[in-house]
């Protein structure tokens, strides 16, 4: 992975483990669903230090460790997660699909991969990872880290898009977190609005 400083969670020290370690930033991107971007990022850095601080994550590692114990250190107050039980299960498979079918190389799932199709499919094939979490971070990938499969930015829309204020693909500056978070406000209020006008209908 390049060696190209991402500014996605306010904090330096939560970025700078995101930037150097590749299953850091895939864990963050497990976690981005129904809390905030910045906590959900942050989160694979406080996992590191609750796991010994000493870096990088190791997927193996993470994979043999009793369930238990993995939903016992994402519930530790300050808690990983809004749903810590769920997120340390989904974390854990995603962990184990690494050790198994990339040689615990978290970057293995993307680099050398030949098209834009090839990297989503390997992302879907991650345990949830849904056609919208695979687009957005293969949209990561392509617009912070360089990771540019020939028609990555076709199969990434509309989070690929030049200039787009949609996902955490866009966010390198306090000041572009904030015009991400607007405009997913904007479009869950007008979501909300086009559902309130159907149930009059």
């Amino acid at each position: 992975m390049a060696r190209i400083a991402l500014h996605i969670t306010g904090d330096d020290k939560a970025d700078a483990v995101l930037s150097r370690d590749p299953l850091a930033l895939l864990i963050g991107m497990v976690l981005d669903q129904q809390i905030p971007i910045e906590k959900a990022f942050s989160s694979p850095a406080d996992l590191l230090q609750r796991l010994g601080g000493k870096g990088p994550l190791n997927a193996a590692a993470i994979a043999a460790m009793d369930p238990d114990e993995l939903v016992d250190i994402f519930r530790e107050q300050p808690a990983l997660h809004r749903y810590p039980g769920s997120m340390a299960g989904r974390v854990q498979a995603v962990c184990r699909v690494i050790a198994d079918e990339y040689g615990n190389k978290a970057d293995a799932i993307w680099k050398g991969t030949q098209s834009g199709d090839e990297l989503l499919a390997r992302l879907r094939a991650l345990p949830g990872f849904g056609e919208q979490k695979a687009k957005i971070f293969a949209a990561l990938l392509g617009k912070q880290l360089d990771v540019r499969p020939d028609g990555w930015r076709k199969v990434t829309t509309p989070y690929g898009k030049v200039g787009s204020s949609l996902s955490v693909a866009d966010i390198t500056s306090p000041e572009t977190l904030a015009k991400v978070r607007a405009t997913k406000k904007a479009l869950k209020a007008k979501a909300k609005a086009k559902a309130a006008a159907a149930a009059g209908e």
